[in-house]
């Protein structure tokens, strides 16, 4: 409460009060400590980013998992906190580089050492405490999980009008997500008519 996180590569934009509440309502989130010149963070945070978009990008998922993720970083000045999350998702928020919260969050979730990635339910109990080991072995299956122990309600139970607010990222979006049901139904007829000429007369 009270605080601002920064949309990733876009400077002025910061996410309100209200924003935030509806960004991270009913998802895990997960915080990411980490810097850009530290050797053993540049060898996860590959890995990192591959999860997080095999989760939540169109290309690999009909809909984006319900995964928050703040990049909390260690970076010792703001060019070089900028020049890192321009390698990341889009996606991806963060605490404004020299903003005393980061320090509160690292002595809240006894964060000594970076990379450290703290998986919490929404209402901000913890689940996994440095996710780091399990996000290099298990990948993107490990978020099922997590998805249980923080009793997600499931997106497929909302009204239309709810899920449609938090998941309009853009003003394109609307228009993303009518193609891809095009693409289905007609991928969907096509099977039916392959189906129709495969059976025997």
């Amino acid at each position: 409460t009270g605080k601002v996180l920064t949309g990733n590569r876009e400077r002025d934009e910061v996410e309100t009060e209200r924003e935030l509440g509806r960004a991270l309502e009913n998802k895990v989130l997960l915080l990411y400590f980490g810097s850009g010149q530290c050797p053993r963070c540049r060898e996860f945070s590959p890995i990192l980013k591959d999860f997080f978009v095999r989760l939540t990008d169109e290309f690999y998922v009909e809909r984006a998992s319900q995964l928050v993720l703040v990049y909390v970083s260690r970076d010792e000045t703001e060019e070089q906190q900028s020049a890192f999350l321009r390698s990341m998702p889009k996606r991806w928020l963060a605490v404004p580089f020299g903003d005393a919260f980061k320090r509160e969050l690292e002595v809240r979730f006894a964060v000594s050492e970076v990379p450290a990635v703290v998986v919490l339910k929404p209402n901000g109990e913890v689940i996994v405490g440095n996710a780091v080991e399990e996000i290099r072995r298990m990948g993107p299956t490990c978020f099922r999980n997590w998805q249980e122990a923080a009793e997600l309600v499931d997106r497929n139970f909302l009204l239309a009008e709810d899920f449609d607010e938090w998941s309009r990222r853009s003003i394109t979006d609307p228009i993303r997500r009518l193609k891809y049901k095009l693409d289905k139904k007609t991928e969907e007829k096509d099977k039916g008519r392959k189906k129709e000429c495969e059976e025997p007369p």
